[in-house]
């Protein structure tokens, strides 16, 4: 892992939840949109299609805030099989808005890395 993606892995919210039904069964609730619905309302998607997807194990969705500043972020669902037949669901929220992006600025008053002319 690079140290770009390690930082960006620290800004992401990461919840992990043990559930009861079989990862099956939580695939279709995340990856259905008449099921998805019930619980992720559709104005919350910047779009009902999925980013990506890797059937059965992860989708990824882009959603926008429903007040200003109106921020957009990626939200992805993994599931796996946990313990006793129950599964394991994954969700990592990390803000993709451009307005967010840390832009490194030079120093105004040059203190930059000192250099030798060669001779």
């Amino acid at each position: 892992m690079s140290d770009t993606e390690a930082e960006k892995q620290a800004d992401d919210l990461v919840f992990e939840y043990e559930l009861d039904a079989p990862p099956e069964k939580v695939w279709r609730a995340i990856s259905v949109p008449g099921f998805r619905d019930k619980w992720l309302p559709g104005e919350d998607l910047a779009d009902a299609d999925p980013v990506s997807t890797a059937p059965g194990e992860e989708i990824r969705y882009a959603m926008r805030d429903g007040e200003p500043p109106f921020l957009e972020s990626v939200v992805t669902f993994q599931v796996r099989p946990g313990a006793d037949g129950g599964s394991i669901l994954r969700v990592v929220h990390g803000l993709t808005d451009a307005r967010l992006v840390p832009r490194k600025v030079p120093a105004a008053n040059n203190n930059g890395p000192l250099m030798m002319l060669a001779a």
